[in-house]
């Protein structure tokens, strides 16, 4: 035992002695243990260290023991790095996911990523990635899923045939193109190639498949390779995220290395990275969280591991050209919508409801979803099948997704913006019509409407002079004024509305908003925000920035506030 603490000088001893006496003490009162105060500053033998009783604790049969541990190791910084390093050699996966789940932990618990074999060149971790594809099952399921296998397995080939000097062609979701290219782009194949493998990792027995043909340890390859792109780093930690609802697979992800990753990535000040990570550890730590966060379903708060109780859940559903982060980001320079959609998404603004609503009511969970929309259907992600874009489609396929995160379990709140407005209508009678989801109606205790188009809009009254409407999707049909589906949705809502007494805020733009290059039009009007039950507030703002308040003090942010803090009130107060 005196090798551990050589070279250690007196003080440094005193301290680690004064940590590993506060522990026993705090376990004592806590556990009611028996506490010896007679620990000398020397008596290495029998307490070694604050370290590595912790790390000792942290394998305790004891949940409650292993939890106040694995919080005490990532919240005390006076190790060495020499400890670091042998902790990181004890650390059981258990503790790892349990650290890596803990706010500013130190990045020294983790062992780096295990070597991996290099490739030759580039094309040959390309032809590796279409290896994996081909792998995989390819008919009988998902139309969608065979639609983009076969689109990166097509990008791919034409790649090969461009670096023997052919043509390479582009296709997907715009119109095909080709080029001649003396270097081929190969982060756009991958790109192509990751979109694929996140469908696939939808599916429970192609997780199995990925796992089986090695392709955790081909996308650490991957992931360490292209640290200049942060769409491709992000889609393989969507994977992950998605493979990690399987319990069968943790010890894989973790002995790929994903661990360490995911820990970074988890202080990274990217708002869609970090979350990204967050959802795939909380689907890692069956420690301490219950629910699972499927394919699309994003917990904001808490992404940490906390001792704070959560009394209620706000859920965030976007519309139109919208998404789980960009939607909810502060107001910012006006932009048409078309331009949104080509924006670069590691230049949104901050996500309000992670930072401002997280920091004022600490003990909500905070969950954002999202899901593909689109203005047309020559833009559509997966053209195969277009049922998928109805909203009765969409409240089926959410509506499960939320139910195994938990949401039911707690007094609810909904945010909505747009045709998410009409998505959380839909789902709420859906639920209402189902055993096994009912507890979602009996616990919402209030709904927030961004600029809901209740009584439809008029985007698609102008497919003439607006490009991307030319060929206007399910979405923008079923906006229609005379839609009589939505007629039905609205009456129907209404009613059962007014039967549950849900309290209901409704905020509606006033400013036009630009479609395209030409044009500028009330998206939503007035008259068609109001639901009937409510309150109705005109904002002087356009239909994108409805739902991003300018900053805290903003009225439409103290406004939002307000309603959580009166509709929450007794769950607040308990």
């Amino acid at each position: 035992m005196c090798i551990v603490f050589i070279g250690i000088t007196y003080q440094v001893r005193k301290e680690l002695h004064r940590a590993a006496r506060k522990i026993l003490e705090t376990n004592a009162k806590i556990f009611r243990w028996p506490f010896q105060d007679s620990v000398s500053p020397f008596d290495a033998e029998e307490y070694e260290s604050a370290l590595w009783l912790l790390l000792k604790r942290s394998q305790s049969e004891d949940k409650t023991v292993r939890w106040q541990a694995v919080k005490d190791l990532a919240s005390n910084h006076f190790w060495r790095d020499y400890q670091y390093r042998a902790a990181a050699q004890a650390i059981d996966q258990r503790t790892a996911i349990g650290l890596a789940r803990c706010k500013d932990v130190d990045l020294r618990f983790f062992l780096p990523p295990p070597p991996l074999p290099k490739s030759k060149d580039m094309c040959s971790l390309e032809e590796e990635l279409r290896l994996l594809l081909a792998a995989l099952p390819q008919t009988g399921f998902d139309p969608c899923v065979q639609y983009f296998t076969s689109l990166a397995l097509r990008e791919n080939s034409q790649t090969i045939a461009a670096q023997k000097g052919g043509l390479w062609c582009f296709g997907g979701n715009g119109l095909p193109y080709c080029e001649s290219l003396s270097a081929v782009p190969a982060d756009t194949v991958e790109l192509f190639c990751l979109q694929a493998l996140v469908q696939h990792s939808k599916i429970p027995t192609h997780c199995d498949k990925i796992e089986s043909h090695g392709g955790l340890q081909l996308l650490q390859k991957l992931y360490q390779l292209r640290k200049d792109s942060a769409k491709i780093q992000r889609s393989i930690i969507h994977i992950i995220g998605n493979m990690a609802l399987d319990e069968r697979l943790h010890s894989s992800i973790c002995h790929a290395g994903w661990v360490s990753v995911l820990a970074e990535v988890m202080k990274s000040q990217r708002i869609m990275d970090s979350s990204h990570a967050a959802r795939a550890l909380a689907n890692l730590d069956r420690e301490t969280v219950h629910e699972k966060y499927p394919d699309g379903v994003y917990l904001l708060h808490p992404q940490c591991r906390s001792s704070q109780p959560i009394k209620a859940d706000v859920l965030f559903v976007h519309g139109l050209l919208g998404a789980a982060f960009k939607t909810w980001r502060q107001q910012d320079i006006e932009q048409s919508a078309d331009e949104k959609e080509l924006d670069v998404e590691d230049e949104y603004s901050e996500c309000w409801p992670k930072t401002w609503l997280a920091s004022d009511f600490p003990m909500l969970r905070i969950i954002s979803v999202e899901y593909d929309t689109h203005l047309s259907d020559w833009k559509a992600k997966c053209p195969v099948e277009s049922y998928r874009e109805s909203i009765a489609y969409r409240s089926s396929e959410l509506l499960r997704k939320l139910r195994a995160a938990g949401i039911g379990d707690r007094p609810l709140i909904w945010m909505s913006h747009s045709m998410g407005g009409l998505l959380v209508k839909k789902m709420l009678l859906d639920a209402s019509k189902d055993p096994e989801m009912d507890s979602i109606v009996n616990n919402t205790q209030g709904i927030v409407f961004y600029s809901v188009p209740h009584h439809g809009s008029r985007l698609a009254e102008y497919s003439v002079n607006v490009r991307f409407l030319l060929f206007p999707s399910v979405e923008v049909k079923e906006l229609s004024k005379d839609s009589p589906a939505l007629k039905a949705l609205n009456d129907d809502f209404l009613s059962f509305a007014k039967d549950k007494k849900f309290p209901v805020l409704s905020f509606a733009e006033t400013l036009p908003t630009r479609v395209g290059r030409m044009l500028s039009l009330h998206v939503v009007p007035m008259e068609s925000a109001d639901l009937g039950i409510g309150e109705l507030i005109p904002v002087e703002v356009s239909h994108l920035n409805i739902c991003k308040p300018k900053n805290k003090d903003s009225f439409l942010y103290q406004h939002t506030l307000k309603f959580i803090q009166e509709t929450l009130a007794r769950q607040l107060r308990s």
